[in-house]
């Protein structure tokens, strides 16, 4: 929506505000939130993108949910055991809890929302994040139905997963929205317009009461949250900020609380905001991998020299420190420094990674002449990019970095929800791409390039080898051992050029001095039923 009417809007709620008698403005505790991009869906099965499970977050709990610095505690299950082996998993629903129309929430609710998970008829995109469970994978190959899958209802408070695979991560895992409960007679009533406002209800300490597409989602307090009483927000109205210049100004102004998103403003207003506004710019460290995808089901990109000469060419050093600006680091690897379950002796790593330039230049410039390519017949291709002002200055760094090297490019920028969306549908040829880890362990990003992970296998990376060690890697119950053999499946796929890393990227959230209890953490996550308004 044109910034101008949002100011008008944003005007227009604050004379409102102003009108009201000031006991009932002072009880009301409200929330603008800006949030990246438009939404897709409100269904937590169908979400894809941090900017809807920021919304459905709110809405819904998981088994397990995250607290303030995203750690997994109880949600809906108030406590789980494990069997020796790893692959049973027993949770214990709270008692009296109830959806925010009051029918009580049941573990049969929670069969429901696991077979609709992976029920290809769903179509969920994280369908694939499942087949941890017995028998997921061949429910949604559509090669057994979905009674047979391994989530079974005890008791009415008391549900059984078993695992086809040890997962330590589990517990992590199911405070992803994909995994969430949701309510089988309201989509039973509604079928696929159940996230409608109005026919919607949810577990969570919010519901959704407004959808304005392209505009605005708008949540209220949920008073039949379990925890409502600890609950300080009343009111959440989540804003699309794709472009982040625009983002910076509206929260100047006060228009926003808060931009929660890992591109929340320009990485050129940095220092101004350390000087002008200190403390609300929030730069930290984040669970998540920039990197190149080149589409290997289009030709000449199945030739491993394009690939390799293509990621030759991206100096990362001086494309985080020159083209971004905001501290992050080059990344030499796909699964990000310092994740849990991943000590070894040696990470994987670029085999190029400390070649000099020179070096690195001459020999994309030999793999692209063997391939077929040179001065007089470049590489061409079109490549995906964001739209934004940091997302530019990126396409431009690497457009000019390839042109080094004699590969012509052609950008083609789109706002975030579009650009997903196409290289979802792998109709592309290279794009941007970046990946937030979804739980503190490699399995979330190296579970991208099995052969198995639907539309997330952006580049269609099919490797019989890497399937093989991923799959020994899923069975050891040795956390040592275990991140062996995943490094040597990670070392694979970078000498496949599966992937062209580039940089561990940084969380730029902006968050007001009188917004309280966020906590920076690793994966970005901030659910607000943690946070507070304190002006």
């Amino acid at each position: 929506m044109p910034f101008l009417r949002l100011l008008v809007i944003a005007t227009l709620n604050l004379v409102t505000l102003a009108l009201l008698p000031l006991d009932a403005q002072a009880a009301k505790m409200v929330f603008l939130r800006g949030n990246a991009a438009e939404p897709d869906s409100l269904d937590p099965q169908l979400g894809s993108t941090a900017w809807e499970s920021h919304i459905n977050g709110d809405m819904f709990l998981g088994l397990t949910t995250e607290d303030a610095e995203a750690h997994p505690i109880p949600g809906i299950a108030e406590s789980w055991t494990t069997s020796v082996d790893g692959l049973t998993w027993t949770f214990k629903l709270r008692k009296g809890m109830v959806w925010s129309d009051g029918v009580p929430i049941k573990a049969s609710d929670v069969v429901f929302s696991f077979r609709r998970a992976v029920d290809p008829k769903t179509a969920s995109k994280y369908a694939s994040m499942m087949f941890i469970i017995e028998n997921a994978e061949d429910i949604n190959a559509g090669k057994k139905p979905l009674t047979a899958l391994s989530v079974r209802e005890i008791d009415a408070s008391t549900v059984e997963i078993k695992l086809n695979q040890p997962a330590p991560y589990l517990a992590g895992l199911l405070t992803h929205s994909s995994s969430y409960p949701v309510p089988e007679h309201v989509i039973k009533k509604y079928g696929k317009e159940w996230t409608n406002p109005g026919n919607m209800v949810s577990s969570g300490p919010y519901m959704v009461t407004e959808w304005i597409p392209n505009d605005y989602v708008r949540a209220v307090k949920n008073p039949k949250f379990y925890d409502a009483a600890n609950v300080a927000i009343d009111d959440i109205t989540y804003y699309p900020t794709d472009d982040e210049r625009i983002a910076l100004n509206r929260f100047r102004a006060g228009e926003l609380d808060a931009n929660i998103t890992n591109r929340g403003f320009p990485s050129d207003q940095i220092e101004w905001l350390s000087t002008n506004m200190p403390g609300q710019g929030r730069v930290k460290t984040y669970l998540a991998t920039e990197y190149a995808v080149v589409n290997m089901r289009r030709k000449p990109f199945d030739d491993p020299r394009i690939r390799r000469a293509m990621s030759l060419a991206i100096n990362r050093d001086i494309y985080a420190s020159k083209v971004w600006r905001d501290g992050r680091k080059p990344a030499y690897a796909f699964v990000p420094p310092g994740i849990d379950n991943y000590q070894v002796e040696k990470l994987p790593e670029l085999d190029f990674k400390n070649w000099p330039a020179e070096k690195r230049i001459a020999e994309a410039k030999r793999l692209l002449a063997e391939a077929g390519f040179g001065p007089n017949n470049p590489l061409r291709f079109d490549f995906n990019n964001m739209t934004g002002y940091d997302a530019k200055r990126a396409a431009a760094g690497l457009t000019t970095m390839w042109r080094e090297v004699g590969i012509i490019t052609k950008p083609l920028p789109n706002e975030a929800k579009t650009h997903y969306n196409t290289i979802q549908a792998f109709d592309f040829d290279v794009s941007w791409a970046a990946w937030v880890g979804d739980y503190n362990d490699p399995q979330t990003f190296m579970f991208l390039l099995e052969s198995n992970a639907g539309v997330f296998n952006y580049a269609g990376y099919k490797s019989k080898e890497y399937d093989n060690l991923m799959s020994q890697a899923k069975v050891l119950l040795d956390l040592k051992q275990r991140a062996g053999i995943i490094a040597q499946a990670e070392q694979l796929a970078l000498d496949d050029v599966a992937v062209i890393p580039l940089t561990n990227q940084v969380t730029k959230n902006l968050v007001g001095s009188h917004v309280k209890g966020y906590v920076d953490n690793i994966v970005n996550w901030h659910r607000t039923r943690w946070l507070r308004i304190e002006r």
